[in-house]
C-alpha cells in the first residue's frame, strides 16, 4: 500500500512539473549555428523570411559592431492582429532575428513571439488567444527548416507575462514614458523623420512601421551613443539577447511614447540579478534622453 502511494506521488509530481514546464516561456529561441560570414548567413535568414511571405523592413548592427546584426520583419496579418490591441499593441507588430558571430560561426536567434505577444497584449486579450498561438507558430515555422528552436535567455511564467514587472515598485507595460505631444500626427511624423535622418542623439533609423489611416507609427531606433547607448549596456547585460533590439518609439495620434527602460530591459533579460541591473542603473534615463531628442522634446 505504501509503495503504491509512493508511486502515485511520483507520478503526480511528474505531471505537475510537466505542467509548470509547459507554462514557462523564454524570451528567445536559438535557431542554429552556421559556418559562414555575417553577410552570407544574413542573406540566408532574409531569404527564409521573404520566401515565407514576410517582409524584411530593417536591419542594422547593434552598437555598430560587425559581429552583431538584427533583421526586422513583419507582414499584414501580424500588423492587423496588433491593431486589435489599442494600448500600444503595434509595438508587437515587428519581429526580429539576431545574428552573432564567433570566429567563422554565426549563431541565429529569434524573439519568442508568444512571449512578446503575452507581455504586450495579454492584459487586453478579448478572445484572441488562438490567433496568438497560430501567429506564433507561423513565425517559428519560418526558421524551423534552419535548425531546432531551443529556448534560452531565462524564463517567465506565461500567466505572469501580461502583468510583468521586475519587482515591486517597478513599471509595467502600461506605464510608458511620454516623449512628446505634438499638434498633430503629421507633425509628429515630420519631427521624428527629420531627427532620425540627422542622427540626433547618436541614433539611427532601423525601421518604420506605419498603419494606413490609423495615425499609428512605430520606429525602430538604434542607440549608437558609445558612452550611453548599446555599446555601453549590451556588454553588461548580454549581447546574445540582441533579437529584442532595436528600441522603439510609438506614435499614436499626437503622442509619442516608449516602454520604460526598467520594464523593457528587465523583460528581455529576465534572468539577470539586481546587481547586474545596478551596473546600468542610468541606462533607462539615458535611453529616455535619446528618444526625447528624436521626438524634439525640449
Amino acid at each position: 500500500m505504501k509503495k503504491s502511494i509512493w508511486i502515485f506521488g511520483i507520478i503526480f509530481m511528474f505531471i505537475m512539473n510537466s505542467g509548470v514546464a509547459q507554462a514557462e516561456l523564454s524570451p528567445y529561441f536559438k535557431v542554429a549555428e552556421i559556418k559562414g560570414t555575417m553577410k552570407d548567413v544574413g542573406k540566408q535568414v532574409m531569404e527564409a523570411i521573404t520566401e515565407s511571405g514576410w517582409d524584411v523592413i530593417g536591419e542594422y548592427h547593434p552598437a555598430q559592431k560587425d559581429d552583431l546584426a538584427v533583421i526586422c520583419f513583419t507582414n499584414n496579418n501580424l500588423k492587423n492582429l496588433s491593431l486589435q490591441f489599442k494600448d500600444r499593441g503595434a509595438l508587437a507588430s515587428v519581429m526580429r532575428a539576431g545574428l552573432m558571430r564567433h570566429g567563422d560561426t554565426v549563431t541565429i536567434s529569434i524573439l519568442n513571439p508568444e512571449y512578446v505577444f503575452l507581455a504586450y497584449w495579454g492584459e487586453q486579450l478579448n478572445g484572441q488567444d488562438q490567433q496568438i498561438k497560430e501567429m506564433s507558430e507561423r513565425i517559428k515555422n519560418i526558421f524551423k527548416p534552419m535548425g531546432n528552436l531551443t529556448p534560452f535567455g531565462g524564463f517567465e511564467e506565461a500567466e505572469d507575462l501580461p502583468h510583468y514587472h521586475y519587482m515591486m515598485m517597478m513599471p509595467y507595460f502600461d506605464d510608458p514614458v511620454e516623449l512628446n505631444e505634438f499638434s498633430s500626427f503629421e507633425e509628429g511624423l515630420k519631427t521624428i523623420h527629420k531627427n532620425l535622418k540627422a542622427g540626433v542623439g547618436h541614433t539611427v533609423r532601423v525601421f518604420e512601421q506605419t498603419f494606413d489611416g490609423k495615425e499609428i507609427a512605430v520606429f525602430g531606433v538604434g542607440l549608437w551613443d558609445k558612452e550611453d547607448g548599446e555599446a555601453y549596456f549590451l556588454p553588461v547585460v548580454g549581447e546574445s539577447h540582441i533579437a529584442n533590439l532595436p528600441y522603439e518609439i510609438i506614435l499614436q495620434g499626437k503622442e509619442a511614447t516608449m516602454l520604460h527602460g526598467k520594464y523593457r530591459i528587465a523583460l528581455y533579460w529576465p534572468e539577470l540579478k539586481m546587481g547586474t541591473f545596478m551596473k546600468i542603473s542610468g541606462t533607462p534615463g539615458d535611453i529616455k534622453d535619446m528618444m526625447e531628442a528624436v521626438c524634439g522634446a525640449e
